[in-house]
């Protein structure tokens, strides 16, 4: 992923170097009110506040970075023509990313959906989003899973 700053790397914790291994603890400390300043964690973590500096702004748990920009959907929908673009074009008009789509073969003339969608650039919010989906004629369950 590519931003302003650079791009990001997802790096397994084993090979980041010990600095900023602590410098994370200091962060979750500081966090979570285990240390009243910058000083008190480093020095809890054993890191120089130098180190602490370089790093704080750069290095963040791999969580904190995706919290709440990824959603998984299930739909229970009705078997029917272009249904499944009709509820695509919802999503795609509120800026929603669509990562994965998964479709079950239907049966009863009905089928299960499963959709992931970034949505980061989301012009809505996500219980609106979901309202506007259970309005839809052709569906007839709605539930975030992840």
């Amino acid at each position: 992923m590519k931003n302003q700053d650079g791009e990001f790397y997802l790096v397994r914790e084993d090979v980041l170097p010990e600095a900023i291994k602590k410098t994370l603890d200091a962060k979750k400390l500081l966090e979570r009110k285990k240390a009243g300043s910058i000083a008190e964690a480093v020095k809890k973590v054993d890191l120089s506040r130098s180190a602490f500096y370089k790093y704080r702004d750069t290095v963040f748990p791999f969580h904190s970075i995706v919290k709440e920009k990824i959603i998984t959907l299930f739909f229970y929908l009705e078997d029917q023509s272009g249904i499944l673009s009709k509820l695509l074009a919802v999503v795609a008009s509120t800026r929603c990313n669509v990562l994965t789509i998964h479709q079950t073969i239907p049966i009863r003339g009905k089928a299960n959906v499963t959709m992931s969608l970034d949505t980061s650039g989301m012009s809505i919010e996500i219980s609106e989003l979901l309202y506007e989906l259970r309005k839809l004629e052709f569906i007839e369950k709605v539930e975030i899973v992840g």
